[in-house]
Order: C-alpha cells, then structure tokens, then sequence
C-alpha cells in the first residue's frame, strides 16, 4: 500500500470515539451469552461506560484537530459538537433504560450493544465531509435503531414500530443514494468541498435543473431523518410502539446527527446553490411546524403528543437552516442541544411513570402527579416550559435565536408563522400541566414508586442542564459560534 494512504496515529486517534464505541459494543455482543440472567445488569454498565469512554475519547480527539482517512473525515469544532450531543444522548437513553428492562424482563448486552452501535454511526455521519462517508455512517445507525425500535420482540407494538421504521426508512434511503449517485454523476465527486467548487465554477458548473434534482433527492432522504413534513408520517407510530427510552433515543441522538449532515452538504456542497433550496426549505419548515403542532392538539398519548412536539420542533430548526447564515448554523446548533436535553428529560419521565408493559402512557394518567411524586412533576414541568419557550429555560433561548437568525435572513413571514406555531404548542403542553396539578389522583398514580437511579440521574442532569441553558446559554453559543460550519 502506497505510503500516502497508510493512516497515520494522529488519524487514528481523531475516530477514537467511533473505535471505541464499536469495540464496547462488540465486546458486550460477545459478553451476551456467557453472562447469567442475574448478572445482566452488569452489562447495561459495561455499555455505559464505553459512552463514557467515548465522550473522554470525542473531547480528547478535539485537541488535535484536522482531517482523517485521505480527508473523508474531518474533526473540527462543528463535528466535535454533535459528536458530544450523540454520546451524550446516548448516555441519557441508556441511563434511562436500566429499570425500564429490568421491569421488562428484557435485560441483555444487544441492547447496549445497538445503542453503542447507533452512536458509533452518528459520530461517523457528523465527522464526514464526504457523501459516501456520510451515507455509510447512517446506514450504522438506522439499522440499529430499527432493531431497537422492536426490541421487545414478544409487543406487537415494537413490532409494528420496527417494520414502519424499516419500510419507511428504507424507502428514504433509497432517494438520498439516488441523490448522491446523482451528485456524483454531476460534478466526478462525493467530496463536499469539491463538489462546492465545481458548483461555483460558472464555465464547468452543471446545468441548475440537474443540481436542483441532485438536491431535492438527498434532501427527501434527510427530511425523513429529521421528521420534516411530508415525510414525518413514521414518527408518531414509531414513538409509540417503540420502548420508551428507544424513543427518547430516536428523537434526540439520530435527529441532531441528520441535522448537521443536513447543514454541512448544503451549507459547504450546495452552497453555491442555496438560492434554489432555500424556497424549498423555507415551505418545509412551515409545513413541518403546522404539521407537528396542530397534530399534537388532538393527541391524548403522550409519547404520540411528544412524536408530534418533536416534529414541531424539527420545523423550528429548519427556520434556522432556511437563514443560510452564520447566525442561522449558531442557533440550529444550541437548539438542537437544548431540545436533546428538554426532550430526553420528558421521555424519561415517561419511561418511569408507564411502568411494566406500558400501561400508564395518555395525558389523563398523570393526574394528581404533583400531589403524589412532587418532585417528579416539578422535573416534567420544567422540561414543558422549556419546550413552550418560557424564559429561564433553554427553550427559550433557543426559539429566541433561531427567529433572532430568521429576521437577519429577513425571512420575516416565515417568523411570524413561526411564533404562532410557538403560540399553538403552548396550548398542549399546558394541558399536561393542569391534568398533573389541578386534576384529582387516580388509580394510576397510586403505587407509583420513586425514581429509580438511572432514571434520577438522566432527569435531574437533564433538567440541570435546561435550566443552566436557559440561565447562561453562552456556555454552548459561544463554542457554536467558533464551530459552525460556516467558519472552517
């Protein structure tokens, strides 16, 4: 092998996260069948602490920044963002999933191992400034989440979550590979950073239609990824059928990893482009807004009502990628961070309150709350102020920045749209609320025990860090800021 493709240490250090999070998880597949049913539990902190690990190895992996694997992988700010919000999500989900198999009687090492798997996958895609790279990574992590979508084999429920998945996801992957064959047969490369140049090279630039298409196809199958409208339809059936802390997960982790891969193949290959995807966008935000918010007015399950929030929520941050600017790419970035933590927090509290098969999981359940586990209530509370956007909560800061990027863009009816949405998602939150504190208790909250300690740490550190967001929110923009993928 000629010298110039042999990677050196320091490349190999830049995806020690990846390595890592591949050899834990390896390692727990290969623990599975010699560990007793009594010591399974032992391995939920095995895969703990290969995230751990992993999130040391992406901190580390920062100090020497720089490209990797003949430039198909970059480590710089931007990619050391999300890589940390993938781990750390991860983190979380599988803080929370300890009881939750426990009292499922589903403990075993696959589990971890697929979380650990579907991180791996995430850092790869964020990491990547090439298409096929990017393609490979997402392909890790949706076949892990898809098996983790049905994980408890014998529900009916999972299994009608995992083949939705499946199906559907499949079908979107199949219009991003048509994107990027379609890129590739347009400019000779999967690079994004070539495939910029030759866009704005005006004597060898390809015809706009055709760039337009290429476009419009990776687009389609990114869309799917973030739950953008008219290719949400998967989310709420998949949120619900799916484990609780498998859709916690799925609407944190695998949804920031597609939104920098969204904002680093438009943003560097299209940009030259972006007056014909900007439109595009620009309608998706607003359909993805409207969508999610008026869907989640009728719903009366919650994890069905948090499928349809997080669609909203997807919406808002298309505002901020239809901005094209610095400022935009700043505050997609410290939202998506914020509406990880706010999110994974009230899936978290679902997962404790649903208790064995499920059972507690409508609005109506949580009556009396607030009489009955105070502080648990309290925790809810706060992650759903924060996803209305009330002050001292990141939510806030978040909605803020991303309609502060809008104005600057002048995109000002799109704002205005997107505070009303704000005004609509309003309504169905504050309707948990008052159901927590101002209906009587019922059955459902008579033998509810105290949150165990997977589940304490994930909600208190999770509503810790919306309330320290919401207080000092310069501790992620000012890093945003440096790291936005506009700035390399």
């Amino acid at each position: 092998m000629p010298a110039s493709f042999v990677p050196s240490p320091a490349e190999w250090f830049r995806i020690l996260p990846e390595i890592l999070l591949v050899v834990f998880g390896t390692l727990l597949m290969l623990l599975e069948p010699l560990t007793s049913a009594a010591g399974k539990g032992r391995l939920g902190r095995i895969g703990l602490g290969g995230l751990l690990a992993a999130l040391w190895a992406a901190v580390v992996a920062w100090s020497n920044p720089g490209s990797a694997f003949q430039g198909m992988l970059v480590v710089d700010g931007f990619a050391t963002f999300f890589r940390v919000l993938a781990i750390v999500v991860g983190i979380l989900a599988a803080l929370s999933s300890f009881e939750y198999l426990k009292r499922e009687r589903a403990e075993s090492g696959e589990y971890y191992a697929l979380i650990l798997y579907s991180v791996a996958g995430q850092c790869l895609m964020v990491s990547a400034r090439e298409l096929i790279m990017i393609f490979i990574g997402l392909e890790i992590s949706s076949i892990a989440t898809y098996v983790l979508a049905g994980y408890l084999r014998d529900d009916k429920r999972n299994n009608e979550a995992a083949l939705k998945y499946f199906l559907l996801g499949s079908f979107a992957t199949a219009f991003l590979l048509y994107g990027i064959a379609w890129t590739y047969g347009l400019t000779g490369t999967t690079d994004l950073t070539d495939i910029g140049r030759v866009l704005a090279a005006r004597e060898i630039a390809p015809p706009g239609l055709a760039v337009g298409a290429a476009a419009a196809l990776l687009l389609v199958g990114l869309s799917f990824k973030v739950s953008a409208a008219p290719f949400q339809v998967w989310t709420p059936d998949v949120y619900q059928g799916a484990p609780a802390p498998v859709s916690a997960f799925l609407s944190a982790g695998p949804k920031a990893a597609a939104f920098a891969v969204l904002l680093r193949v438009f943003m560097t290959a299209f940009a030259p482009a972006a007056d014909r995807w900007q439109p595009v966008i620009w309608a998706l935000a607003l359909a993805t807004m409207v969508v999610g918010n008026f869907a989640a007015l009728t719903q009366t399950n919650l994890k069905r009502l948090l499928a349809y929030s997080s669609i909203a929520h997807a919406g808002y941050v298309l505002v901020a990628v239809t901005a094209n600017t610095h400022v935009g790419v700043q505050a997609a970035m410290f939202y998506l961070a914020s509406y990880a933590f706010m999110n994974v927090g009230a899936f978290a509290v679902v997962t404790h309150f649903a208790r064995e098969r499920e059972r507690w999981v409508e609005v109506r359940d949580l009556a009396g709350l607030g009489a009955r586990q105070p502080a648990t209530a309290a925790l809810m509370t706060i992650f759903l102020l924060s996803l209305i956007g009330v002050p001292l909560t990141a939510g806030f800061f978040g909605k803020f920045y991303i309609f502060k990027a809008a104005l600057g863009a002048n995109l000002i009816w799109l704002t205005i749209l997107g505070l009303l949405n704000s005004a609509v998602a309003a309504y169905y939150y504050l309707r948990i609320l008052v159901v927590m504190y101002m209906h009587e208790p019922g059955e459902s909250t008579e033998d509810l025990a105290p949150l165990s300690a997977g589940v304490w740490i994930a909600v208190w550190s999770s509503a810790a860090a919306t309330l320290i967001l919401g207080v000092y929110p310069s501790l992620i923009l000012d890093f945003a800021g440096r790291a936005s993928v506009l700035t390399r």
